[in-house]
């Protein structure tokens, strides 16, 4: 990484360690993140159907990896996601994130989650992060 920057091993989403966490593995090949999750039983809503806040959380970190594999430290400021399609269990996701724009220590990043078996766009985000200040 560019900069030396703690491990995130309990985070929720992609934290190795954290045994309730979703464990899932981004990939970043300099401009865009990915990566492919399988929500399970426990990620459910309603109905064999995957809850929003656990799309969200997958959009969130997606987004969040951009910066985090560029060594960067950020928080979210804001998150907008719009959901376009139902993600039923066990269906494979494929997530993506890029940068859109970047201003000061404000930097765009737009996300999506697709089905992995026909490329359907599942969900959307445009993202806000905001750039720890180097001390």
């Amino acid at each position: 990484m560019a900069n030396e920057i703690e491990a995130a091993t309990m985070c929720f989403a992609c934290g190795p360690e954290n045994p309730i966490g979703l464990r899932i593995h981004f990939h970043f090949d300099g401009e865009v993140c990915s990566a492919e999750f399988t929500p399970g039983e426990h990620h459910v809503g309603f109905d064999n159907t995957v809850h929003g806040g656990i799309i969200y959380t997958a959009l969130d970190d997606v987004t969040a990896n951009v910066l985090y594999k560029q060594g960067r430290k950020a928080h979210t400021a804001r998150c907008e996601v719009r959901y376009r399609q139902i993600a039923k269990v066990n269906d494979p996701l494929k997530l993506k994130g890029w940068i859109e724009s970047e201003r000061r220590r404000l930097v765009i990043l737009r996300g999506e989650v697709r089905r992995a078996t026909d490329d359907v766009l599942v969900a959307d985000c445009v993202s806000t992060f905001m750039l720890e200040q180097l001390q």
